[in-house]
């Protein structure tokens, strides 16, 4: 396939809501790939392109070469640059340094770890070790055993132990982060109307809607819950983005272990709880089920599982679990304004920006309040009882 054609190539990918849908973005060539290689001294000549990614927010594959497997992800120089992508490696190389089993870019002959051509951004990877388990998982799957659950939640609480000492500031206003800078305060409208000015995409999306009341009705009851807690939220620089698919596995049995730990690309200083409180959004709900049986998407016993293993090397206080409950209604809300800035903003969807809005902002704090909702709250409130028995 030549270069050209490239803009007019796309791979289904995964949706907002359940279905499959055609990629926003052009899927990397062969053509493409080896181009881009011949910038990275360490990776070998091309050989054959053997994956493509169903990931939504950039384009990604493997090309085997005669060095190895190499993974190369592609991002709009609007969604990602050079110096945001630098923002993630830096971070990973100090987890890697510090013993977490991650995957550290590569770099180009300059010493980059990132390189732009045109209107893209690249980042390049040797293939991390592990099987891809969920590789074919939307987000929101729930973990398919209590082992991985397990697992995972050890894994997360070693991301939380290597992440000590890395010192470095909150990432700057970019799109799809998942920042914790409005609830984290104790009056969140100021900070909510800064984020806002901040991105004029959103801006320009909330400029017809009443925004400040829907946001007054269905998520500052939450923050009310929340604020006796905020002396917990210690910040640390947090992965963000806790789900399986983010996770290579040591077989693909129901006993996996959790083996390497993917995708920084959410990272950014938030506080271990808010990281624990994602990980529960992302595995623990399934969400996409809603409109078709509204009870029976919570699983506790993965809920337990996870929790389990993360208090196997950082146990959480009675009062630390009565702040993740606080705080699990909430955690979502900056990246779902993250992500309004990327559609209304980036791929200018109108459907998936009112999803991103008022299914995801609005509704999914609106679902706590929901039988099943409260069923997940009040587990919750069980473990924070038990430790304290």
């Amino acid at each position: 396939m030549d270069a050209a054609s490239h803009h007019l190539t796309r791979v289904i990918s995964h949706g907002m809501n359940a279905e499959t849908v055609i990629s926003d973005w052009p899927a990397l060539t062969s053509a493409e790939v080896a181009r881009v290689l011949q910038r990275y001294p360490q990776a070998g000549k091309p050989q054959r392109l053997e994956w493509h990614s169903p990931r939504p927010f950039s384009a990604a594959c493997v090309m085997h070469t005669d060095a190895g497997e190499i993974f190369i992800k592609r991002h709009h120089v609007r969604v990602r640059d050079v110096a945001a992508l630098a923002e993630e490696h830096r971070f990973v190389a100090h987890l890697h340094a510090n013993g977490l089993p991650v995957s550290t870019a590569l770099q180009t002959e300059d010493g980059a770890s990132a390189l732009t051509d045109e209107h893209w951004t690249y980042e390049v990877f040797w293939l991390a070790p592990g099987v891809d388990l969920y590789r074919d998982a939307m987000s929101w799957t729930p973990f398919s055993s209590r082992t991985h659950a397990y697992s995972a939640g050890a894994m997360l609480a070693r991301l939380h132990q290597a992440s000590q000492g890395y010192d470095a500031p909150a990432r700057a206003a970019r799109p799809l982060i998942s920042s914790f800078t409005i609830f984290s305060q104790e009056d969140p409208v100021r900070p909510l109307q800064a984020y806002i000015e901040q991105r004029p995409a959103i801006a320009d999306y909330l400029h017809d809607r009443p925004w400040r009341g829907e946001v007054a009705q269905h998520l500052l009851p939450f923050h009310a819950r929340l604020k006796p807690y905020l002396d917990e939220m210690a910040p640390l620089w947090t992965h963000n983005d806790w789900h399986a698919s983010n996770l290579l596995w040591s077989d693909n049995s129901a006993l996996a272990q959790a083996h390497t730990v993917l995708d920084f690309g959410l990272s950014d200083r938030t506080c271990a709880l808010h990281d624990v409180a994602t990980a529960i959004e992302r595995n623990i709900v399934e969400w996409l089920a809603i409109p078709h049986r509204p009870d029976q998407l919570v699983h506790l016993d993965l809920l337990d599982a996870l929790l389990d293993g993360y208090a196997s090397l950082l146990p959480l206080t009675a009062r630390q679990t009565r702040a993740l409950a606080a705080l699990l209604p909430l955690v979502h809300a900056e990246f779902a304004l993250a992500e309004l800035d990327y559609f209304h903003g980036v791929t200018q969807s109108q459907q998936n920006a009112a999803l991103a809005y008022d299914t995801y902002l609005l509704g999914h704090a609106a679902w706590f309040n929901t039988p099943e909702g409260q069923r997940l709250l009040d587990h919750l409130e069980r473990r924070a009882n038990a430790l304290e028995a």
